[in-house]
């Protein structure tokens, strides 16, 4: 399956990981092309490295293209900002894109308790993998 990885890129680590053990799976992981900029940043330089690939390099556009040509997305929602399973504004376009075309979403951790967010990916009908990549399925 070829999944595109969607999260805050603050977590851009954890999505490299990700995305080497969802090929050693036998999967297809696709994630922004512009990930590599953000490795070994602090916190800050990411969100600055983010607000530049968003308003100078299309990344939203760009991640979109991903989306199109993927099998499904895969949301990694960590902790951030003392909220459990954070999704920001961008993943949630994210899931919306991914639904809107029809692919399959899953979300490792359980949806965010976050008030607006909470209906509206619920509505998305995303397979929750309660933190195991092993539960993605076809």
């Amino acid at each position: 399956m070829r999944i595109a990885i969607c999260a805050s890129m603050v977590f851009t680590e954890q999505m490299l990981e990700v995305k080497e053990r969802l090929e050693e799976m036998g999967h297809e992981a696709t994630l922004s092309k512009f990930a590599q900029a953000y490795v070994g940043k602090t916190e800050k330089e990411k969100e600055e490295i983010t607000l530049y690939h968003k308003n100078e390099r299309d990344a939203i556009r760009e991640f979109w293209e991903e989306i199109k040509t993927s099998d499904a997305v895969l949301v990694l929602n960590y902790d951030r900002r003392g909220v459990a399973n954070y999704i920001g504004g961008n993943t949630l376009m994210e899931i919306g894109f991914a639904h809107v075309l029809g692919k399959k979403i899953f979300l490792l951790n359980p949806i965010p308790e976050i008030e607006f967010y909470e209906s509206e990916i619920a509505a998305c009908k995303p397979v929750i993998l309660e933190g195991d990549l092993k539960k993605i399925e076809d």
